[in-house]
């Protein structure tokens, strides 16, 4: 082989396999993983402004069949491909983080997550953002499989009136959804505090 056919050689698969690892195979996903977005929902900006983070959407992550499942609560609780999660963001990216303690999720517990998850599929989208389990949105969703599973808190809920509440567009969208009677001490969780959260990956 001559030395520029070695070249070649040498470039091509240095290619390819940088190629690989940029786009990221399905394969880096490991059961438990938590996937974020912004996503293009009307209330977005509002939840960005109210919670200090970029994150307004979020869901957990499971591989069935060898394939990237989400579930994520929208309306209703769902279950999606990675590219239909990933088309749901305002900039088409998502950001991943995992438990530090993988000991944790052993095959009967990723089992238990998911069995509940799918106990979830259909259940309506919680605009109120309430701490039951009537309705669910993103994070409550995702929040409470690792605490019913695992009797762990992924971030720490804390009531409404301790986001910032002070923006005109969050005033608005509270005065939509609760008229006069906006629930200050319900407890609730925010995709962000579930990002930045201990027990997580960095």
């Amino acid at each position: 082989m001559s030395r520029l056919s070695l070249f070649f050689s040498v470039f091509l698969s240095f290619f390819i396999l940088f190629g690989f690892v940029l786009s990221k195979p399905e394969t880096q996903f490991k059961n438990g993983d938590i996937i974020f977005i912004s996503s293009r929902s009307g209330q977005g900006k509002a939840i960005q402004l109210a919670t200090k983070s970029k994150f307004t959407h979020m869901g957990i992550i499971f591989i069935e069949g060898g394939k990237t499942m989400v579930y994520h609560a929208v309306e209703p609780v769902s279950k999606s491909t990675l590219e239909e999660f990933k088309n749901m963001s305002e900039d088409g990216k998502y950001y991943t983080k995992r438990l530090k303690d993988q000991t944790l999720l052993s095959a009967s517990v990723i089992s238990k997550m998911l069995n509940e998850a799918k106990s979830k599929l259909g259940i309506h989208y919680d605009l109120v953002f309430s701490w039951d389990d009537k309705e669910l949105y993103c994070s409550e969703f995702v929040w409470k499989l690792f605490n019913h599973a695992l009797s762990i808190e992924v971030g720490k809920p804390r009531p409404l009136k301790e986001f910032d509440l002070t923006n005109v567009a969050v005033k608005a969208k509270l005065k939509q959804r609760y008229g006069n009677n906006i629930p200050l001490e319900e407890n609730m969780i925010s995709p962000g505090d579930m990002y930045e959260s201990e027990l997580l990956n960095k």
